[in-house]
């Protein structure tokens, strides 16, 4: 009858090399599907209106989540539309870095919230915006009415306000 107790080591030596295999198993899916995320996206890049690095990626991320936290996701876009609008205009510097960092261009440089990391909704916008997706109608400028008296600014011709922001030309 007791038998079965030379057994149990054997049946505990089986479940520990199904479980090993199990993890072995499960650590290669997750490799496979972050190996097509990846392929995904380079595949994405591809279609981008501009062409930039992943670090340009990640400050055009930032610099719309310091502008446009808070605002409606189509503002998030049209902040990341803006900087790429300026990137293929020919009166401003044409790669992210050198629009966002242009003096007095964006007051989030200067205050430092550029350099907090950028949440998952500023990156799809930003994505969304070097698809293609520019709710702007081509702006270059965008400012906020209630946090600015700059004349200039003011002065230039509006394409759209979105939540608290408006785009200009």
């Amino acid at each position: 009858m007791q038998n079965w107790r030379k057994y149990v080591p054997y049946g505990i030596l089986a479940l520990v090399i199904v479980a090993a295999a199990a993890s072995g198993l499960w650590l290669h899916l997750r490799q496979l599907q972050h190996h097509a995320q990846e392929q995904e996206l380079v595949k994405q890049t591809e279609s981008w209106r501009i062409s930039l690095s992943e670090a340009e990626l990640d400050l055009l991320a930032r610099v719309v989540h310091a502008e446009a936290k808070g605002e409606p996701y189509e503002g998030q876009v049209a902040v990341a539309a803006v900087i790429i609008n300026r990137v293929q205009h020919p009166e401003f510097p044409n790669t992210i870095s050198g629009v966002v960092y242009e003096p007095l261009a964006f007051q989030v440089v200067a205050n430092g919230t550029v350099n907090k990391p950028a949440g998952e909704s500023a990156i799809r916008a930003a994505h969304d915006a070097l698809n293609g997706f520019d709710p702007t109608g081509g702006a270059i400028y965008f400012f906020n009415p209630t946090k600015t008296a700059n004349a200039w600014i003011r002065r230039r011709p509006v394409t759209k306000t979105i939540g608290k922001h408006v785009f200009a030309t």
